[in-house]
């Protein structure tokens, strides 16, 4: 009898698992370093490893595990083909087929927030409904785009990356990607540390954060919280940005509800607050009213 399932998220920092029975509801969940030397050749023997000897300290066998399923950070093809992972330093291969050979279990890959989307469908933010968009921000962002009950995953699993969407035509640094100006580049927790060191560069005024030597996306809006002035300015740019790119997007997709995940979604009500208001001042009118909740 199959009684369990595993969730593997591969990110660019850690990789986080969790072993599931056949209704959803989690059992277990940990965590490992991503291992990203040579070109992370030893993620899925890390994986493998730690998986088995949860297996075993819980005496469960694999004729009990119903199989993995496995978000990655990057467009996926409907076999488990990564088309290449730049936060993991991954090529073109098929990591279905790899992880398969190692767990000795059946597993589906597909991009991270496309299974992150489906996930708050069935139990979390996007609970209750069918048009919805999910929004990871994390080492980088990601995108998932539900329309009628169904991922939108396109061609190439590249449906929405909109990570990628180009928010700014005068960015001179290089995204991971290899273009200039995408959204990760400012909505993610090192973009936003990234705006904070630019603004930082050009304002005189005081800051809490002028005290920290190591920036992270969590002092940015603990700070802007207690009013911090210049915390606050690096909240409503990164905002502002973000903001606009889900109103462009909401032209197209028309979802009722953004599901916002990731770390930098842990800073709650502010973030949430601030991206709305931009929202809003950018939307289309029919799509004014979408909903935005946190994951």
């Amino acid at each position: 009898m199959k009684k369990y399932l595993l969730g593997i998220d591969i990110g660019g920092t850690t990789v986080k698992l969790g072993l599931f029975n056949i209704n959803g509801e989690l059992l277990n969940k940990w965590e490992i370093e991503t291992r990203k030397i040579d070109n992370g050749k030893y993620i899925l023997s890390d994986i493998t490893s730690s998986i088995n000897c949860i297996l075993d300290e819980k005496n469960i066998s694999k004729d009990e595990v119903v199989g993995a399923g496995v978000g990655v950070p990057g467009p996926v093809k409907e076999d488990g083909t990564v088309l290449g992972c730049v936060n993991l330093g991954w090529p073109v291969f098929n990591v279905a087929k790899s992880l398969e050979e190692l767990l000795e279990l059946p597993v589906k890959v597909a991009n991270d927030a496309n299974i992150a989307a489906l996930g708050e469908m069935f139990k979390g933010g996007g609970k209750g409904y069918e048009n919805m968009i999910m929004v990871t921000l994390g080492t980088g962002v990601g995108g998932g785009i539900i329309i009628n009950g169904k991922v939108i995953a396109g061609a190439n699993g590249a449906g929405g990356e909109i990570g990628h969407l180009g928010v700014n035509p005068h960015e001179k640094i290089s995204c991971n990607c290899g273009k200039k100006g995408c959204l990760e580049q400012y909505a993610s927790a090192t973009g936003i540390v990234k705006l904070a060191k630019d603004i930082l560069e050009k304002e005189t005024c005081e800051s809490k954060l002028r005290n920290i030597k190591e920036i992270t996306a969590k002092d940015i809006f603990d700070f802007a919280k207690d009013n911090d002035q210049l915390s606050v300015k690096v909240v409503d740019k990164f905002a502002s940005i973000l903001g606009r790119a889900l109103a462009n997007i909401s032209c197209i997709c028309n979802p009722e509800v953004f599901v916002i995940g990731g770390g930098v979604s842990k800073a709650g009500d502010i973030l949430i607050d601030k991206t709305k208001q931009y929202y809003i001042e950018n939307a289309f009118h029919a799509t004014v009213d979408t909903k935005f909740k946190v994951a």
